[in-house]
């Protein structure tokens, strides 16, 4: 039993005609004849009764036809999902650690209704067509296309003395015990916040990225400065905002100057685009 003997039973069936049916799958009489018997001997059944004009169905046909249409729409689907797949223009999206989940999800959002559809290969790290990340962290030779920006944030651990405030002068951050990540641009933003040298701050453990800061504030080691969207991912997370000059990043697209000559990340900025500010590329 193979997908054109069941098309040609389903056409019979709802005909009610071999003449009919032969005309809708554009195949001769005798092909389908032929068709529809090797059917029958496959299924040992008999399907239809010839009549002088047109055929009666079986009681066997009938067991057999809302089987024999969901594997029609079956092989349908699957086929229109590879075609699709074969149509869409691919992007490899590298994603940065330091991500928050809202923002990526967003941007996936907008990638989903590109148009032309892109076939996006989502994996983490420096690597892809085309990177999600914070300004700081592109290369040189990469363009650079703004999607947000986001404040810094106090991310403070249940139970801390900072836990209580909605707004925290940074003088009063003098004492706080810091889990920092020094290896990070966005240390530097700490620095300046505490208007203070690296051994002066109290240094209560260390991160190799924002996002491992995130788990260790949340599990009670320390206060972090971090992306809003990142200390907002974690609910035992206190947010705490930074009165006075805020620092913060933009997020966006990094990619190499040839990168714009895919098809895919030409979809996918034309989707971006209406609100990534002014849409040009940052050399």
């Amino acid at each position: 039993m193979d997908i054109r003997q069941l098309k040609a039973f389903v056409a019979v069936f709802e005909e009610r005609s071999i003449t009919l049916a032969a005309q809708r799958l554009f195949v001769t009489q005798p092909t389908l004849s032929v068709t529809i018997r090797q059917l029958e001997e496959t299924l040992g059944a008999t399907l239809f009764e010839r009549l002088p004009r047109g055929v009666a169905v079986s009681e066997d046909a009938r067991l057999l036809y809302p089987q024999a249409r969901r594997l029609l729409t079956q092989a349908e689907a699957l086929s229109r999902m590879f075609r699709q797949r074969r149509d869409c223009p691919p992007l490899t999206l590298g994603v940065d650690a330091d991500i928050g989940r809202s923002q990526l999800e967003a941007l996936l959002t907008r990638a989903g209704r590109a148009s032309p559809a892109i076939l996006l290969d989502v994996r983490e790290g420096c690597c892809g067509d085309a990177r999600l990340a914070a300004e700081d962290l592109r290369c040189e030779d990469e363009l650079f296309l703004p999607l947000w920006e986001e404040d810094f944030v106090l991310a403070v651990p249940a139970g801390h003395r900072l836990a209580s405030l909605e707004r925290a002068d940074p003088a009063l951050l003098d004492e706080t015990d810091w889990i920092v990540c020094q290896d990070h641009p966005s240390h530097q933003r700490l620095l300046d916040l505490h208007g203070a040298a690296a051994p002066a701050l109290a240094v209560a453990a260390r991160a190799g990225s924002l996002r491992l800061a995130a788990h260790m504030a949340a599990a009670g080691l320390g206060v972090a400065l971090l992306p809003a969207s990142l200390a907002g991912d974690h609910p035992g997370l206190r947010v705490v905002l930074l009165a006075g000059a805020t620092p913060s990043r933009r997020v966006g697209l990094c990619h190499a100057a040839q990168a714009l000559e895919l098809p895919a990340l030409q979809a996918l900025k034309e989707a971006l685009g209406d609100y990534s500010g002014s849409g040009a590329d940052r050399p």
